[in-house]
């Protein structure tokens, strides 16, 4: 691009040199066409005119091309020399409408406005700026050699490294069989003396709920036989009206005698057999309920026999016998230490003591020795195993960074693993090539994806001057954010600037000298 734009510029200093004789507004390219010694015919084939209407200020033909040096058509052009600079064509409208468009003035010729003619100063700085060009193309190609230099070597120490996981995983791979091997083996056995031991601590769990419940089961006949018979009664039971079945609160008579399996008095045997088991869910002991007597009603007398609600309330200056006190909450503390929960509750202890039994107990030292060598065996397997998913994810990261396409020399390689970002007054754009690009506000809010890797999508003779990244975070009722990346050459490796032309399809200047190329030498003379 630097070497044409030069040679343009050249062109334009030789035509300057060489006059060639042509109607005003035609190119030196297309002077042939216009033979003032034979009629014209239009540029489009639709008219053929007299040369005398050339440039008569009336437009003969449809694409404009009898009128190319006035404003009579539309559709026309007009040639700007500009000799000692770069030809160009604007629309011929604006010929002679009083602004300078040519640097060389010519297409100001009779609108009266004086034009200085800056081809050459021009000339001169886009020159200036070519040299600077090729200069930075130079030395970005000089760094682009280096990149692909260590690119090479990189390559082939990525390449000897993948050679290596691979061999050495088929040695991991058999370790961790043999591991495997041994945490199975070690898992047979501990998992029989678990099973053992759940076993028993079930058996006496079973034991244990039994006995409480016969227990229970043996206070309650105790309470409910008030005349000391030996036998539970239908009145006798009707003593408990939360035994209620139908909810009247009142337990009545054919409901006790359900109760007591359709008889009117059952002996203890019979009672644990089959009443205990329909009660027990609803049956509150005498004893608990004793724990909390009913509160006096106002204006009724405490009763002498309650000696223990004055011991209770006893000032703490009372006189007292400390030593036994202490003794007493020393017995306490041993049976609080014991079923851990304060004994005040009766309600408390038993669930304390259900809990208790309900803890299964250590395990014994040969159950506890087969746990620790199958703990053993599976942390060494376990660590063995996530080695090798390690060394596997290094494969496969190897594996594509190997046959990732970094360019027909893999200059583009260094760019892999990296990332860059630009700070504009609102967002920080990062670019991260080969991976994904995103958007991220200065203040505040979560990072948005512009899209991730897609493909190289240059043209054919440049494919590698273009990034594709798709497949980004959704916009509003719209598509999927992307970004195109255009590569120009440089010396440092920056973005440079990021634009949204459409919505949600970014634009991203990138410069790297991976995007350099060889140029071709120009001599002073012919600059």
């Amino acid at each position: 691009m630097l070497l044409l734009s030069l040679a343009v510029l050249l062109l334009s200093a030789l035509a300057s040199a060489v006059e060639v004789k042509r109607p005003r507004g035609v190119s030196l390219t297309n002077h042939h066409f216009y033979d003032e010694s034979k009629p014209f015919t239009c540029l489009d084939g639709s008219a053929m005119i007299a040369f005398d209407r050339v440039n008569d200020d009336y437009c003969d033909c449809k694409d404009g091309s009898d009128e190319p040096g006035t404003a009579a058509c539309p559709n026309g052009r007009f040639h700007c020399s500009n000799a000692g600079y770069r030809p160009q064509y604007i629309p011929s409208s604006r010929v002679n409408d009083g602004i300078c468009d040519c640097c060389d003035a010519t297409d100001e010729y009779n609108s009266g406005i004086v034009c200085e003619n800056t081809c050459k100063e021009m000339g001169r700085k886009e020159r200036e700026e070519l040299k600077q060009k090729a200069e930075v193309a130079r030395e970005g190609f000089e760094i682009k050699k280096t990149l692909m230099e260590e690119a090479s070597k990189r390559k082939e120490e990525k390449q000897k490294k993948l050679t290596e996981l691979q061999e050495s995983k088929k040695t991991v791979e058999e370790q961790v069989e043999v591991l495997k091997s041994l945490k199975d083996a070690a898992e047979k056995p501990e998992k029989e003396a678990k099973e053992i031991h759940q076993k028993a601590w079930e058996e006496q769990k079973a034991t244990e709920r039994a006995a409480r419940d016969q227990a229970k089961a043996e206070e309650a006949f105790r309470e409910l036989d008030d005349d000391l018979d030996g036998m539970v009664s239908i009145a006798e039971l009707q003593t408990h009206s939360e035994l209620d079945v139908d909810g009247d609160g009142i337990l009545s008579e054919t409901e006790a005698q359900t109760l007591l399996d359709n008889t009117l008095q059952v002996d203890a045997s019979r009672f644990q057999d089959t009443v205990w088991s329909a009660i027990k869910e609803k049956y509150r002991m005498e004893s608990s309920a004793d724990e909390q007597p009913p509160p006096t009603a106002p204006g009724e007398e405490e009763s002498d026999n309650q000696p223990d609600a004055q011991v209770d309330q006893l000032p703490p200056d009372e006189d007292y016998d400390e030593e036994d006190d202490e003794e007493e909450e020393t017995d306490e503390d041993s049976i609080d230490e014991e079923i851990k929960v304060p004994p005040a509750n009766p309600s408390n202890d038993a669930q304390a003591i259900e809990n208790e039994v309900e803890k299964m107990p250590p395990y014994d030292e040969a159950t506890q020795a087969l746990i620790d060598a199958a703990q053993k065996a599976r942390e060494q397997f376990e660590e063995a195993e996530k080695s090798m998913k390690e060394m596997e994810e290094s494969i496969r990261n190897l594996e594509k960074e190997i046959t990732f396409d970094f360019g027909p020399h893999g200059e583009f390689s260094y760019l892999y693993g990296q990332c860059y970002e630009l700070a504009t007054n609102e967002y920080i754009y990062r670019l991260c090539p080969f991976d994904r690009v995103s958007q991220k506000p200065k203040h505040g809010s979560s990072e948005t994806s512009l899209g991730t890797w897609g493909s190289w999508t240059g043209p054919d003779d440049n494919k590698f001057s273009i990034m594709k990244y798709e497949h980004g975070t959704g916009c509003w009722q719209g598509p999927n954010r992307s970004t195109t990346v255009k590569l120009s050459c440089g010396k440092e490796t920056v973005v440079m600037s990021t634009t949204e032309p459409s919505r949600c399809e970014y634009l991203m200047e990138f410069v790297t000298p991976a995007a350099c190329h060889e140029p071709k030498d120009l001599s002073h003379d012919e600059l």
